[in-house]
């Protein structure tokens, strides 16, 4: 096991990379908020295993910051980490970041935070971390 939780949260910081393509986008022809929301969970589900090393389901997601529309045609970069530890949970926050293809511009679009809870083999709580 690594030698603290401090090292433990900064190796499991996970970042996917995705492009916008017009098939997950609305009539606006942004994002769709629930294929965002999807991807959170995706990203947030993969940083907490990494994290706990164990198996791990989400208990609940909270406030999502919609800041920008993130158009068609944009890079997305996804990046989650944990930022609370408890008994049998972990909360991940979850960043989306949209960068415009063909510039060097970069924001944030979409924040928000994913709860987690480790469970056994009968959907039982366990501790998070040994």
């Amino acid at each position: 096991m690594m030698s603290s939780i401090t090292e433990l949260i900064e190796t499991s910081e996970t970042r996917i990379f995705k492009a916008v393509f017009p098939n997950t986008t609305n009539h606006y022809e942004t994002l769709f908020g629930g294929t965002a929301l999807q991807l959170m969970d995706e990203v947030s589900f993969i940083c907490a295993t990494r994290f706990s090393r164990k198996k791990v389901v989400t208990i609940s997601s909270d406030k999502i910051d919609f800041e920008k529309p993130i158009p068609a045609g944009s890079i997305i970069e996804l990046v989650a980490k944990v930022s609370e530890v408890g008994r049998t949970s972990c909360l991940v926050k979850v960043d989306i970041y949209k960068e415009d293809m063909y510039t060097y511009d970069r924001e944030i679009a979409v924040s928000g935070n994913f709860k987690f809870v480790a469970i056994d083999h009968d959907k039982k709580p366990i501790p998070i971390l040994d």
